[in-house]
């Protein structure tokens, strides 16, 4: 999820469902351009990211320091918000995939990239990504740069036989919203818990303790701006105690939740 302060500064946000082949990999792509020179925050999700910039330049923002991001870079799972900034002018277009996705596009283990930001040419082809970039450059329509991403992509997907096991996991932890406790995970689905766990890293791109945890982040999210209480919210997503609760969501924000809903 991103959130920009100042919604006026964000001149287009297009959300686009991918053609019916990539739709098993990528659950969706974004074009968005900015005016203004803006910073804003990243929050935890369940699928790795690829943003792609056809004008303008990012970077990541960690203790008041910047880093200059590739123009074609991808960023893993993240258990913490993150801080981007972007110059005047930016255009991007960003590529998420399913939770398993990434599997299908790169020989790298996905936990390889977690709480990582790097040039995408760590997983694919950089001759590939230059020309990619080169037309994207002179494209004069969204559509057009739809077009070559997808054109990209489908030239990209590997054979894969899917990780059923990995899949059915992925679906037992949003029905319970992240509460499920991986012993009974196991359980259910009758592996032990290490070379399930090696299998979710890979796939994935993280620790299935952790990708819970982002499970229920995200549904707390989904409730905070509505009428339920801090309390009800903290105890329906099976927070031990409040004090869990808010340390889970600053870590996930970079704010309290009081503070959070105040701006909603």
């Amino acid at each position: 999820m991103i959130i920009y302060p100042d919604a006026k500064a964000v001149v287009k946000f297009l959300k686009i469902i991918p053609t019916e082949k990539l739709r098993p990999y990528i659950k969706h792509l974004v074009i968005t351009e900015s005016i203004d020179e803006r910073t804003y925050k990243v929050f935890p999700s369940t699928g790795l990211v690829i943003g792609l910039q056809y004008k303008g330049r990012l970077t990541d923002v960690t203790n008041d320091k910047e880093n200059v991001l590739a123009t074609a870079g991808i960023t893993g799972l993240q258990n913490r918000v993150k801080i981007f900034r972007n110059s005047p002018g930016i255009g991007t277009i960003l590529i998420f995939f399913t939770e398993t996705g990434i599997t299908y596009f790169s020989n790298t283990p996905a936990d390889e990239l977690f709480n990582q930001s790097v040039s995408l040419d760590n997983i694919i082809n950089k001759d590939k990504i230059a020309v990619v970039e080169e037309k994207l450059a002179i494209a004069s329509t969204d559509a057009e740069r739809i077009k070559l991403v997808e054109r990209f992509l489908l030239s990209e997907i590997k054979e894969r036989k899917a990780d059923n096991l990995v899949i059915e996991a992925v679906k037992l932890i949003y029905a319970s919203r992240g509460a499920i406790r991986i012993k009974e995970l196991g359980e259910k689905l009758c592996i032990s818990q290490s070379p399930f766990e090696k299998r979710f890293r890979k796939s994935v791109g993280t620790s299935p303790k952790k990708f819970t945890s982002i499970v229920r982040f995200n549904a707390v999210l989904n409730n905070i701006g509505k009428i339920k209480s801090l309390t009800e919210i903290c105890y329906e997503n099976n927070f031990f105690d409040q004090a869990h609760f808010i340390k889970d969501f600053k870590q996930y924000t970079g704010d309290t939740p009081e503070n959070f809903k105040r701006f909603l």
